[in-house]
Formats: structure tokens, sequence, C-alpha cells
């Protein structure tokens, strides 16, 4: 499977490149929990979540498209999915939309998963975030005020005295009610404005703003997550102090931004998609694996 990756990305010039694992730096996303290390008193170090911003100040640098195939980690994510070392598959295309993206993310699927799983790679379908509410909860995301979205999650679950906010019972819902139910391949597309993360923000033929950003869903498994990248330092220093409020308010330790990307989009980052997919999983779906156990040769408690 190493060998299908890079063969396919070496057909199309997309250079492999290796960041470092340990990092000044670490996101600020609230939902993920980076593992610290001490090199010494007073300097502290990061193992990566994901190469993403070592590999942005590539793309700025004049890089051009390119790839990474390397270990991330991340705390606290030990099941049937998740182990806290992980192998992570990511790449961004200069030049490419978000559009232009899944399709080459469709192409490395048709190249890597057998053929019952997936017939052609223009068979994955697209269906937005909205619209997958709407089929499967009879719920507007993008307009259910939040009292609303809290009865649907209570009809499936007991959330107890736990504090949500709207995201949270979006993703409540999502994990819980929908991705289950996506077995077939698909993509889906413009989730909410407040999700978008490292993405561009768009509007909706309604109005609404929505996050230029995809989630690949195979087998009810979420495989991959890609964004037409943002490229504006500010925004992107907005939503860093955005994820440090949020994680204030959860209890959770503040992260200092990474000025070293910010510096990297003051310099310019060029417009660009960029994705990343995990290469576990992508394993788990070609062996026919219901656990990420049987596609690793050590998990965590015997590593």
């Amino acid at each position: 499977m190493l060998a299908r990756v890079r063969g396919f990305f070496a057909d199309r010039d997309v250079l492999e490149v290796d960041t470092p694992l340990m990092c000044h730096a670490t996101g600020t996303d609230p939902h993920l929990d980076a593992l610290a290390l001490e090199l010494a008193p007073g300097d502290r170090r990061y193992l990566q979540t994901s190469p993403e911003f070592a590999m942005k100040r590539l793309l700025a640098a004049g890089s051009g498209p390119i790839y990474q195939l390397c270990k991330a980690f991340r705390r606290d994510e030990t099941g049937q999915r998740h182990n806290p070392e992980f192998t992570m598959l990511e790449w961004y295309r200069p030049g490419f939309d978000d559009s232009q993206l899944m399709d080459e993310v469709a192409a490395l699927m048709g190249v890597c998963l057998p053929a019952p799983m997936l017939a052609t790679d223009a068979d994955i379908p697209r269906i937005s975030y909205r619209e997958l509410f709407r089929q499967y909860l009879a719920l507007d995301p993008l307009a259910a005020s939040d009292d609303e979205l809290l009865a649907c999650a209570r009809g499936y679950t007991d959330p107890g005295d736990m504090t949500l906010s709207r995201d949270d019972l979006l993703n409540l819902l999502m994990s819980l009610v929908i991705e289950p139910q996506l077995q077939a391949p698909v993509f889906v597309i413009e989730f909410p404005a407040s999700q978008a993360a490292l993405a561009q923000i768009t509007h909706d033929h309604d109005g609404y703003p929505v996050a230029r950003r995809f989630e690949l869903f195979i087998a009810g498994m979420e495989l991959a997550n890609g964004y037409l990248e943002l490229t504006d330092a500010a925004e992107q220093s907005r939503r860093f102090a955005a994820d440090n409020r949020q994680r204030q308010a959860a209890g959770l330790p503040v992260r200092e931004v990474d000025n070293r990307l910010l510096a990297a989009l003051n310099h310019g980052l060029p417009a660009c998609a960029g994705v990343a997919l995990g290469f576990d999983r992508l394993m788990m779906l070609a062996a026919g694996a219901g656990h990420i156990s049987e596609v690793l040769s050590f998990v965590a408690d015997n590593a």
C-alpha cells in the first residue's frame, strides 16, 4: 500500500517531503490534545498531531505540490479506529480547489481499495452537511436553534448534566446517528462555518456561511478531511485566538500559537487545497479489518 501511494504521487509529480515530528508549537484545536516533551528545563516541544503547519511553511517557501507519509500523535485516542501513534498521509495541491482535490482523493481510492468497495473513482457522490442532517434527522443544522439540537440529541442519547456547545451537539448527532449510515463512499461538503478549522468560508445557496471543507466516509468511517486552505494570516490569527478562548472555557490548557506558520502566511501561502488521510484506516478498509490493531505491527499497549 505504501508503494501504491508513492507511485500514485510520483506519477503526478508531487514531491514527497519530510518534516519534524517534534515541534515548538502545536495546534490550538480544542478537540485535539498533543503530547508534550521536555528536552531540557523550560524547553518544551510537542509531537505533531499533523504535519500541516510545517508543510504549509514549505508551500510558502515555494515547494510546489507536496505530500508526506508520517507518524502523528494524539493523546487519549485509543479504540477501534484510534491509536495514540498512527500513520497519516497528507498532501497539498497549489492551484487546486477543494472540488479538484476531491477528484484526486477519489482517484487514489481507486488505486488503493478493492473493486467491490469502489466501482470507479467517479462513483463517489458529494452531499452537503446540511442535506445529511435533513435526510437522516429531518433537522436543518444551520437554521435549528440550540434547544432543537439538544432535544434531537436527547432522542438518541442521554447527555446528562454535560454542558454541550452547538458544535458539540452537531458532532454528537453526526457521529452517533449519521456516520454509521454512511456505508457507501461519500464526500460530505459544506460544513458549518464554526467547523471551518483552517478552511476558507463561503456561503451556500441560502446565504448561510459554510466551510470549504470536505470529509470522505467509507463503511461508516471518516477516512479523509480536506480544505480549500485559508491563506489569510490575520484571519488565521483570529481563529487561533478563538480556539484558545474555547480551550480556556472548557478548562483545557491554552496553546501558544505557531508564529512561524503565521509568518509563512504573511510571506505568502499559494492558493491551494490540502487533505489529511488516515493511512491505518485505509489499510483497515483494504484488509477488511474491524479493528486498527489488525493492521498495526504494535499498538499502544505493546509498543
